[in-house]
């Protein structure tokens, strides 16, 4: 639901532009404005269910996610949307770290946690590209507010599954799911790193989103980026010193934790990118509608599904590693072949666009494992908001940059050439993740 989100909402734009009588500019604040809250906030919600306990804030966090989304849909105009949409966005920020973190704490290390993972992955990929192919039969079919109404019947009854089917920590339990060891002490949580992170994380994410729009070059994007870099200097001078920090500087050198977050990163930028702009391709140069463009993405969603189902065996025969380094190359070639994408009409070429869902998903996974399997269990949901935070930043990265390489290369007119050299560039994101899990090959064992 959460991760449908972010596609789903694409596909109304048009709609809620019509509707509201806004401008494009504005209303792209309905999906930027989600993706600064969510982003943002995303390590601050895995750490805050570690410390306060994880059942209780993802049970929150869909509760959140599911009143906004009700605000959302019977919005009036343009601002009360927004706003809405801010406030969904920091109820999502809650739910990835802590659902990865009950996942990762409750289940054992071995070939059942890999199966969890798996299962996690797959869905994610197949929430990724169905919200096209939902978000053009509502809108099509019904209207725009029904692509937030939607989330509200599945987030509170999943709200209310949570309740009954996570079992809640006893009082003197130091386990999982509920606060990790250390007693009261355990509890407390770093409110001035909380707040340098979420502002550093935000600023960069916005700066990114609003670099085509203004121009890099524009006083507020340059703004952004400069307080952003303040705020995350802040950040590790003042972990560095406190005695109980949101993130234990430490961390951040496992090897694990960080060969996890860069496969995050580039599966992020390739991933934001292609989607956005392979949607944009089908329907300004194949003049395909929403719901058509949606039917043609729909491949890659299934061979995600496929790979997070089947890809722990393959985990347990190749390594997880290996695994990544399989699926980054998979993806790139899949890229490779878009470069060749056609001019007019539909081609079974683009049947290709399950080389890269397979991709996605086998490098999303084994992210999430390498991240995860060498960490206490009391940094479950720090590692998870890591992971999810760097994705994120490289989604925000790569819409940004593969729209601006095509349009460099097509003069600022859309053209399939320009389309295609951003193709390449994402199969260059692919084929670095491929590097990086080989490198991590000769120090992880099979």
């Amino acid at each position: 639901m959460v991760v449908l989100d972010f596609t789903i909402v694409n596909v109304a734009l048009p709609s809620i532009e019509r509707d509201l009588g806004a401008g494009t500019s504005a209303v792209q604040w309905v999906v930027t404005g989600y993706g600064i809250a969510f982003s943002g906030l995303l390590i601050l919600a895995g750490r805050a269910g570690d410390l306060l306990g994880r059942r209780r804030m993802f049970i929150t966090g869909l509760a959140v996610f599911a009143l906004a989304s009700l605000a959302a849909g019977l919005a009036g105009n343009l601002p009360l949307l927004v706003a809405a949409r801010v406030i969904q966005g920091a109820g999502a920020a809650i739910i990835p770290p802590t659902a990865l973190a009950l996942i990762t704490t409750s289940v054992a290390a071995g070939p059942a946690r890999t199966r969890a993972i798996g299962l996690y992955g797959a869905l994610s990929s197949v929430g990724f590209v169905s919200g096209q192919v939902l978000g053009g039969v509502l809108v099509e079919w019904t209207s725009w507010r029904a692509v937030f109404l939607v989330n509200v019947p599945v987030g509170l009854l999943a709200a209310v599954a949570a309740l009954r089917l996570i079992s809640p920590p006893q009082p003197n339990d130091s386990g999982p799911p509920g606060r990790p060891p250390g007693g009261s002490a355990g509890r407390h949580l770093d409110v001035r790193g909380a707040v340098l992170v979420t502002g550093a994380v935000a600023l960069v994410v916005f700066g990114v989103s609003q670099g085509n729009a203004l121009g890099w070059t524009a006083p507020l994007v340059l703004g952004a980026f400069a307080a952003s870099a303040a705020a995350g200097a802040g950040f590790v001078a003042a972990e560095a010193r406190h005695p109980a920090p949101l993130i234990r500087p430490r961390l951040l050198t496992r090897p694990g934790l960080r060969d996890g977050a860069t496969l995050a990163f580039l599966l992020g930028v390739w991933n934001g990118g292609e989607l956005l702009l392979l949607s944009l391709y089908m329907q300004q140069a194949l003049h395909l509608s929403p719901l058509e463009t949606g039917a043609a993405l729909a491949p890659q969603g299934i061979a995600g599904f496929t790979i997070g189902v089947f890809g722990p065996r393959l985990a347990r025969k190749l390594g997880v590693h290996r695994l990544a380094m399989i699926a980054g190359a998979v993806a790139g070639t899949g890229f490779l072949v878009l470069t060749r994408m056609p001019g007019g009409g539909y081609s079974p070429l683009l049947i290709v666009v399950m080389l890269v869902g397979w991709g996605s998903a086998g490098t999303a996974f084994p992210a999430l494992l390498i991240a995860t399997r060498t960490l206490p269990d009391a940094d479950q949901g720090l590692a998870g908001g890591v992971v999810n935070t760097t994705r994120q930043i490289g989604a925000a990265v790569g819409a940004a940059l593969l729209p601006a390489v095509a349009e460099s290369v097509a003069g600022g007119i859309p053209g399939i050439a320009g389309d295609r050299v951003a193709m390449l560039t994402a199969a260059a994101a692919a084929l670095a993740a491929t590097a990086v899990a080989w490198n991590g090959t000769r120090a992880a064992t099979p």
